[in-house]
């Protein structure tokens, strides 16, 4: 039996995404932000106008960069014929890449303007921050596992993307060296909502965050008026937790 290192791996991995990414991109002559046609464009409109657009996801923004983000990049490679299901995948390190739904959803409901700053708690493969930069001013996104921010960013570089910061460090935290945010978008689910995070959100920021234990999860929108913070239930979910170095789910 042959075992491999794992950052042996994760370079390997990152070698066949660079190599897939540059050969499109030299062959359009386009940038991250204008995604060029690949094979697999047809089902990146498949899966918008059938699992997004048919299920109530109306805002244009959202539907345009699920349009032109190419999610098989960020998936492993066992799994790209599956990267337009709508479907989460395995992605390492018992994480997962959302399905695409999900990130629609949780994307569209954060009302994001182009001169928003977000932040995003789980880079995880990057996916969900290369979305976010296609309609945002600037995304910082960190993740516990260095394995996963460092996989992701170095797909999210060779995509050439110049509006994205990647860390590795505990999510419950934030990131309060570039805080306030306009939003806070929260890919691993917790027992309760981190305060940290709270006052990281600006004045009329938004936040969507899973809640709640095991398999028994609710995605929670928060708005941020006058100091206060409102927070309703917005749609049953099941996300991996949130952990911190050691492993334990907060």
């Amino acid at each position: 039996m042959i075992i491999f290192d794992r950052e042996w791996l994760i370079e390997y991995e990152f070698l066949r995404i660079y190599c897939m990414v540059s050969m499109v991109l030299c062959f359009s002559g386009c940038n991250s932000q204008n995604m060029p046609s690949d094979k697999y464009s047809n089902e990146r409109e498949r899966m918008v106008n059938e699992q997004i657009r048919a299920r109530g996801i109306t805002d244009n923004h959202v539907l345009d960069a699920m349009r032109k983000v190419p999610r098989h990049l960020f998936v492993p490679e066992p799994y790209t014929s599956n990267a337009y299901l709508d479907m989460p995948l395995p992605i390492g390190m018992n994480q997962t890449i959302s399905q695409p739904y999900v990130v629609a959803f949780m994307t569209e409901s954060l009302h994001l303007k182009s001169t928003d700053r977000v932040l995003e708690i789980g880079t995880g493969s990057g996916y969900q921050a290369a979305i976010l930069a296609e309609i945002c001013d600037s995304v910082f996104t960190m993740d516990i596992f260095s394995e996963l921010s460092e996989r992701a960013e170095k797909i999210l570089v060779a995509l050439n993307f110049k509006n994205i910061q990647v860390t590795c460090g505990d999510g419950y935290q934030g990131w309060p060296e570039h805080a306030p945010y306009d939003a806070i978008l929260v890919t691993c689910a917790t027992t309760h909502i981190p305060q940290p995070l709270k006052d990281q959100l600006a004045e009329g920021g938004r936040m969507i965050i899973p809640v709640g234990e095991h398999g028994v999860q609710e995605l929670i929108l928060l708005t941020k008026t006058g100091g206060k913070i409102i927070q309703k239930a917005v749609l049953p979910v099941r996300f991996v937790p949130m952990i911190d170095k050691n492993g334990t789910w907060y």
